[in-house]
């Protein structure tokens, strides 16, 4: 039977004979339908269509989908002397990708900021042992194919390693994630955002939504606990969700700068 993809978001559903009925993080006011309807891929039509590319993105490794995907996101590759750290995931594992993967010292960890970005996470998992996927457990109602290596961890923080901690900063999503990475930017700290800080244009700054297409900003509150989850961080980097969307230094001073403005844009 068909492993299926939402063609939308990405996200990836059991085998079915027939595909789902509905896809719960695109009816999510998050998220959107695609405005011809629902529609979904067959994983092997996937992998036909579409191939893996790989690159460097100021000094990490990064994965993504040719054509673009569904939300075009890229995986990062946090490295570890005893393997990588995938932040964030694409919907889509094929063995190129994998074998690139494994000459980099293959994936110790799997870890989502959020339910935009679950893509192919069980795949992935299952091409290196079943390794951990942790994903926030205040989100677990968004995973839409469940595995016995999904992590549903709770609470604030989460440390994989001496040098990676998962922050729980909610905003986007409940259980919305950064990762701190203490070894990053030659030792002076890296946060890996996602998009619960979006990084601007002008990879000067970021902003905050609720809802990115749909443009429902988060309220005050929201970005004020962000900001309290951040403030205790060193990091002086901040990689974002696509290609080139970071901010190269002085990135904790550019965060903060960016949470003021925020609040005063939206306080009047």
């Amino acid at each position: 039977m068909p492993l299926w993809t939402c063609e939308q978001c990405g996200a990836q559903f059991p085998e079915t004979a027939e595909p789902p009925a509905a896809c719960p993080v695109c009816e999510d006011e998050r998220q959107y339908v695609n405005w011809n309807g629902q529609t979904w891929i067959a994983r092997e039509k996937l992998a036909q269509r579409y191939k893996l590319v790989w690159r460097d993105d100021l000094g990490i490794p990064g994965i993504s989908m040719q054509p673009g995907f569904a939300i075009g996101q890229r995986a990062l590759l946090v490295p570890e002397a005893d393997g990588c750290v995938m932040w964030d995931c694409v919907p889509l594992a094929t063995g190129e990708g994998i074998d690139y993967v494994r000459s980099l010292g293959g994936l110790k960890a799997i870890a989502v900021s959020h339910p935009h970005y679950y893509g192919a996470v069980a795949d992935w998992s299952e091409a290196f042992g079943g390794v951990p996927v942790y994903l926030h457990g205040d989100d677990r109602a968004f995973v839409t194919r469940p595995h016995s290596a999904i992590v549903p961890w709770t609470g604030d923080s989460h440390r994989i390693s001496d040098d990676i901690l998962l922050v729980r900063t909610g905003g986007h999503f409940a259980g919305g994630t950064i990762l701190h990475w203490r070894a990053g930017a030659q030792g002076k700290g890296a946060l890996l955002t996602g998009d619960v800080a979006m990084v601007a244009m002008d990879r000067r700054s970021l902003s905050f939504m609720y809802s990115y297409p749909n443009y429902i900003p988060l309220n005050a509150t929201a970005v004020h606990r962000i900001a309290r989850a951040v403030e205790p961080l060193a990091f002086d980097r901040i990689y974002g969700a696509w290609w080139g969307r970071n901010i190269e230094a002085n990135a904790k001073a550019a965060f903060e700068m960016s949470v003021r403005r925020y609040i005063a844009a939206i306080s009047g």
